[in-house]
């Protein structure tokens, strides 16, 4: 898979690219947890979330926010990484211009990330959160949440505990003309570690392909 390197609003940015034959193949990218934690795009649920897209015939980017790995910059609190987001979707629709299906990808703090881009971008016809951490940072800009989505998490997450998920996907189920699925894992933590992994991504691949199936958003 292709390392690339491509322009971010604070120099460059380091990811990792994996393209479809088919030209008109949805596309993918997939957000890393905190840096300030050790999060990277190497991180084993997003690196497990990458290659689940990628197998359902996406093309997929993952990336290191800046200030991570060879992406330069420096912590920006998530703001600036929400910028990065943006600028790695530009990248990625500017080589698949005949995509029809645009989805977003994120784990822990990359989900919150991932589900502030929603907001910019209309043209994110799907998302994936993973782990969202509802206790530590705030999730009401969600509203109207523009997509639908899955929301999926552990029942043994302690860093990111259940009932702020919970409350977190109450209040989306209050919303129109939109679907929240949500789906708990019984003994899961919050980095799905095994035997959990596979079960959190079979998961994933069964929503997505159901979704890539409708024609509805």
């Amino acid at each position: 898979m292709p390392e690339v390197i491509f322009p971010g609003p604070e120099g460059r940015l380091e990811g990792r690219y994996h393209p479809q034959k088919a030209k008109d193949a949805p596309i993918a990218i997939v957000l890393h947890p905190h840096p300030q934690f050790g999060g990277t795009m190497n991180n084993r649920v997003v690196y497990n979330l990458h290659y689940a897209f990628f197998n359902m015939g996406f093309t997929v980017l993952r990336f290191n926010f800046r200030g991570v790995g060879r992406s330069q910059g420096e912590y920006d609190q998530g703001v600036g990484e929400l910028s990065d987001a943006a600028a790695a979707l530009d990248y990625l629709q500017s080589m698949n211009q005949n995509s029809k299906h645009c989805w977003v990808a994120g784990f822990s703090f990359g989900a919150w990330i991932g589900m502030q881009l929603l907001m910019r971008r209309p043209e994110i016809t799907g998302f994936v959160s993973v782990s969202p951490p509802a206790n530590m940072y705030d999730f009401s800009f969600l509203a109207p949440c523009p997509s639908s989505g899955l929301i999926i998490n552990g029942m043994n997450d302690r860093v990111a505990p259940p009932a702020d998920t919970q409350s977190l996907v109450g209040k989306l189920h209050e919303q129109k003309g939109i679907t929240i699925t949500h789906e708990e894992i019984d003994g899961a933590g919050h980095f799905f570690e095994d035997p959990h992994m596979d079960t959190m991504i079979g998961s994933v691949d069964g929503y997505v392909r159901r979704r890539l199936t409708e024609t509805s958003r």
